[in-house]
């Protein structure tokens, strides 16, 4: 089965809950070579403008909270002013699950269902966003992915020790979406029993859920070197 006829179904068969994007601005962009990341320029425009315009223009997202730097409230706010969605821009915590969870705790108690992504993504398509709003409306948890092209190998003390099946890996992207309460129970359990997450749907996995995969798109790099800031402006120009 594609996985545009399992959002089809979806459509068809429940009512879509409200849902509310956190998007997560707060690093210190360490690996930017001096370069700060959020405010970065991609198309005229500071990169984190393009990630949340995305969500701006997604109609299955009603509320946008913006979780930054406290150095960055006042500039990014500013910014800001042009998408009536966005509620607030709160400072993060010392770790992205901190400040995913206040991310969560700002949203309006009518938000159901949170969309939380990487403003380090500015070529998130609101196509990529409404698929994978659809599925967790359906499937309580999901997020975008691509498959992987490299072969990738597992190494201990400088040693292959295996090598996954190709086929069955895919590079995980955001926005991951979930259930509001579920992800608030997932974080609440990684922070108390102190296991360190890479992704918030690595803390959903940690309750036994599963996590439904939905076509991501390749263009949906995470900015992390300059390198990457290069490549994502030049992805920008093809895709206007």
């Amino acid at each position: 089965m594609e996985f545009s006829d399992i959002t089809k179904g979806a459509r068809k068969l429940l009512k879509l809950k409200k849902c509310g994007a956190v998007i997560v601005a707060a690093g210190t962009a360490s690996r930017m070579g001096g370069i700060d990341k959020v405010m970065a320029p991609i198309g005229g425009e500071p990169m984190v403008v393009h990630s949340i315009r995305a969500f701006q223009n997604c109609d299955a997202i009603k509320e946008i909270i913006v979780v930054t730097r406290s150095d960055l409230i006042v500039p990014i706010m500013d910014l800001c002013s042009e998408f009536d969605k966005v509620q607030a821009g709160i400072v993060g915590g010392a770790s992205r699950p901190e400040s995913v969870a206040i991310g969560l705790n700002a949203l309006s108690d009518k938000i159901k269902l949170a969309a939380i992504h990487d403003g380090a993504r500015p070529l998130i398509t609101f196509e990529v966003i409404d698929r994978t709003v659809r599925a967790a409306n359906s499937y309580g948890a999901a997020a975008p992915g691509v498959p992987v092209k490299d072969t990738v190998k597992t190494v201990v003390g400088g040693i292959v020790n295996q090598t996954p099946d190709r086929s069955l890996l895919r590079a995980i992207q955001t926005p991951q979406v979930f259930d509001r309460d579920l992800l608030h129970a997932a974080l609440d359990k990684a922070s108390r029993e102190e296991i360190q997450i890479t992704d918030d749907c690595s803390a959903v996995e940690l309750l036994g859920m599963s996590v439904r995969i939905v076509e991501g798109d390749e263009r949906n790099i995470k900015v992390t070197t300059p390198l990457d800031l290069k490549l994502a402006q030049m992805l920008l120009e093809e895709m206007q």
